[in-house]
């Protein structure tokens, strides 16, 4: 599956690279990263050649600046 979220990879010696890619957001996690980040875990799961999984970043100074509250807020229903 090709993502637009995160990067995934599985390296010959079975070890799975899971990577936040939205650095111009920080990563902040959105509804889609989630999305993706969890079918990435459920093809790691499905691949037997996979022996561990790692969750890392593009961004060179963090890893994720917490939840997309714009995002998020979206969905909240306004009264």
């Amino acid at each position: 599956m090709d993502y637009e979220t995160i990067l995934y990879d599985v390296a010959d010696s079975g070890v799975a690279t899971i990577a936040f890619n939205q650095p111009d957001t920080r990563n902040a996690l959105s509804a889609e990263l989630l999305g993706e980040l969890i079918d990435a875990l459920q093809s790691a799961k499905a691949d037997d050649s996979v022996r561990c999984v790692v969750l890392a970043s593009s961004h060179e100074k963090v890893w994720s600046s917490g939840a997309n509250l714009a995002g998020f807020g979206a969905d909240v229903p306004r009264s």
